[in-house]
């Protein structure tokens, strides 16, 4: 009889380690070798945070960012479109609390097409006022869309809460119904000269490198985009709590079958002195899994719910924890108060068994999440955005399986006060009365 083979303990894995060069023209470049990977990714981010739009025209980052690839002065939206087509390249652009992110797919052979194509949609947008007048229109559509959405409305209605209504993070990033009304073309043609150029950017290259001359390509193309108008970027700053976050909100849909519980508080970045092992961890044991502290309750218990999730949401500064999901309307005040009886009691502590399921999940698993040109190239993006040097991934994860029971006990008491912002979306002449009731808070209400 064959015996069984041993299954031994996974090696310590690192996060792939870039090339470090600097562009001719300032523009700090990260190339990621990674064998077998022959679709290429490029990202490119330019640190300009939301909260430095000018005031009325909050979302102007992101429709700016959406119409870059609308046409330059050497091709039209149209030809733009086909010489993109052509070499099989992929272009999306968006805007983070932090900037402006720049994300292309392409296969290897057409690394210099399609670099060269990013710099002229960086440098050189045209903005055709039939396609800003476009995109405008599908973000009032798309506004009205996420209004329909319970999830969406609740995430927009907690940001409301949780922050102080002068703060630019209690706003969506895309800009709201009035302020993306209001914009026009000289609008964004005014905010890509001050805001998008090279200075403090970065450029990442992840896939198989083999063979491809990615510096002198890149040299010749991202390293020679210039721009005499950008500002400097001004620094991020973490949002500031309202002074009456801590309440219940019901945004009232008449009729709802269901309810969207949002429950949670203002969080740390990934650049806490105190470190971020505990808190990917955290997120896992509490609210990361069927298995965990919310589902284990509110799902596998009481079925009333078809998932309940936590997580801490960082952003360039500062950030927030939440829990989340959706219940039958006649479980509504049962289910926020449970939510929120459970993470007030993990703050007397977690188990080792706990302990070991989470860093076991989040260290084991990261091969996994990184495995792919994209994900490396997203991690890496994002480090440079958020000002983290980057082997933060690889010393981060190291810090997560040396994690003690005292260092995520400690964690969660740092973070989870028991001052909950809480917002339900839902039948509010159904649920209002049972949670004012469980709750023992105010509650208001608000329209949908």
């Amino acid at each position: 009889m064959t015996a069984r083979p041993v299954v031994a303990p996974p090696e310590p894995w690192a996060f792939p380690a870039p090339q470090e060069h600097l562009l001719p023209n300032g523009v700090r470049l990260l190339l990621h070798d990674l064998p077998g990977q022959y679709v290429l990714s490029l990202r490119v981010v330019v640190p300009s945070p939301v909260a430095a739009e000018p005031a009325g025209q909050e979302g102007i980052g992101s429709m700016t960012a959406r119409l870059l690839d609308e046409g330059t002065s050497e091709a039209g939206s149209e030809e733009f479109a086909e010489r993109m087509e052509r070499i099989g390249m992929v272009l999306g652009a968006g805007v983070s609390d932090g900037g402006l992110v720049v994300d292309v797919d392409v296969p290897q052979a057409h690394l210099a097409a399609a670099a060269d194509l990013v710099r002229a949609a960086l440098a050189d947008p045209v903005f055709p006022e039939a396609e800003v007048r476009r995109i405008l229109r599908t973000r009032l559509a798309e506004i009205e869309q996420e209004r329909a959405s319970s999830a969406h409305r609740a995430s927009r209605e907690f940001s409301r809460t949780l922050w102080e209504a002068a703060d630019r993070a209690a706003l969506p990033v895309a800009g709201t119904a009035a302020t993306v009304g209001a914009l026009t073309r000289e609008d964004v043609v005014a905010h890509h000269a001050r805001v998008v150029g090279p200075r403090g950017a970065t450029v990442v290259l992840a896939g198989d490198l083999a063979g491809v001359p990615a510096l002198e390509v890149l040299t010749g193309s991202l390293g020679s985009w210039t721009s005499g108008t950008q500002d400097a970027p001004a620094p991020s700053l973490a949002p500031v709590p309202a002074a009456d976050r801590v309440r219940l909100v019901v945004v009232d849909r008449p009729g709802s079958v269901q309810s969207e519980i949002v429950v949670g508080c203002p969080g740390p970045d990934r650049s806490l002195a105190s470190g971020w092992a505990p808190h990917p961890v955290l997120s896992f044991l509490v609210g990361g899994s069927p298995g965990a502290r919310l589902d284990a309750v509110l799902r596998e218990e009481k079925g009333y719910t078809y998932g309940m999730r936590s997580v801490f949401r960082p952003r360039v500064a500062g950030g927030m924890f939440l829990a989340s999901g959706s219940v039958r309307t006649e479980v509504t005040a049962e289910a926020t108060g449970l939510v929120v009886d459970i993470l007030d009691r993990a703050r007397d502590g977690f188990t080792p068994a706990e302990l070991r399921s989470g860093v076991d999940f989040i260290a084991k698993t990261a091969p996994g999440r990184y495995a792919t040109a994209d994900a490396v190239a997203d991690e890496s993006g994002s480090l440079a955005l958020e000002g983290l040097a980057p082997d933060f991934t690889t010393r981060n994860l190291e810090a997560v399986r040396a994690l003690t029971l005292e260092d995520l006990d400690a964690a969660y008491r740092r973070t989870v006060t028991g001052e909950w912002t809480a917002v339900v979306v839902g039948d509010a002449a159904a649920v209002v009365p049972g949670l004012s009731e469980r709750l023992g808070v105010p509650v208001t209400t608000v329209d949908l």
